[in-house]
């Protein structure tokens, strides 16, 4: 079993900035990617960045150039940037971990959510 616990969301003028972590516990024997998805009422859940274990990234073109993911290997965590955050921003935040918990299982977690509010 991979837990993981995320952190930082709230509510946050347009504008503003905010950042997320995320660490991952548990039977971890690799980690292959981290990543963060958002998810409104009514809508899938979507990807807003990822970052594999070569500290490669992948972002959603709405988020590029004001969102910044990082991960820290040692720690297992994962962190989103948020800045100039806009109010098309709002959802609920999702982290995600993939990897192995042995050398043939697979894991493919997700965290609980943190709710992100941009208003005014």
């Amino acid at each position: 079993q991979v837990q993981l616990v995320e952190s930082g969301g709230g509510l946050v003028q347009p504008g503003g900035s905010l950042t997320l972590s995320c660490a991952a516990s548990g039977n971890i024997f690799r980690l292959i990617a981290m990543g963060w998805y958002r998810q409104t009422p009514g809508n899938e859940r979507e990807l807003v960045a990822v970052t594999n274990s070569g500290q490669a990234t992948n972002y959603a073109d709405s988020v590029k150039g004001r969102f910044t993911i990082s991960r820290l290997n040692a720690m297992n965590t994962v962190y989103l940037q948020m800045n100039n955050l806009e109010p098309e921003d709002t959802a609920v935040y999702y982290c995600n971990a993939r990897g192995y918990s042995d050398y043939v299982t697979t894991f493919d977690s997700w965290g609980q959510g943190t709710q992100v509010t941009v208003s005014s």
